[in-house]
């Protein structure tokens, strides 16, 4: 359960947050949400991480979709314990969310930006966390196989 509530509430926050940013903001425009610390800014990113490759969006979007029936399937098949559920629930919202925007519009809505770093959104700080917890599970389990 904790795999599909964490996948699912990302993918709601995640588009839920684009829509306001993209009915809120012009292309390129900020404003400061923690004065310098962190501001709203809107991006339209055609790439990946840090804007590599740039205008592959069917490269992205098969990508994704391979990852997130995957999850979907692996998350069925063989249930991990919750950490590790959560993580993979992050990791599939994550690239659900921006899926989603590929899909529709063939870029991604970005917005949050800390000035020194590529503009990213929720479903990047998703997959981010998503990573480190599904990290965090494979290094601490010692026996190297799923605990249930």
């Amino acid at each position: 359960m904790q795999f599909w509530v964490s996948m699912i509430a990302v993918v709601i926050i995640d588009q839920l947050t684009k829509w306001l940013i993209t009915g809120s903001f012009s292309i390129g425009e900020s404003r400061a949400l923690i004065e310098g610390f962190l501001y709203l800014t809107y991006v339209q990113n055609q790439g990946a991480a840090f804007g590599i490759l740039q205008g592959k969006s069917i490269f992205f979007l098969i990508c994704a979709g391979v990852v997130v029936i995957a999850m979907l399937v692996y998350n069925i098949r063989h249930p991990l314990p919750g950490l590790a559920r959560l993580g993979m629930g992050l990791l599939a919202g994550g690239a659900l969310g921006n899926f989603i925007d590929r899909w529709r519009c063939s870029f991604v809505v970005d917005f949050l930006d800390l000035k020194w770093w590529p503009v990213f959104n929720i479903a990047d700080s998703a997959i981010v966390c998503g990573g480190i917890l599904l990290m965090g599970y494979l290094l601490l389990n010692k026996q190297g196989e799923v605990q249930k």
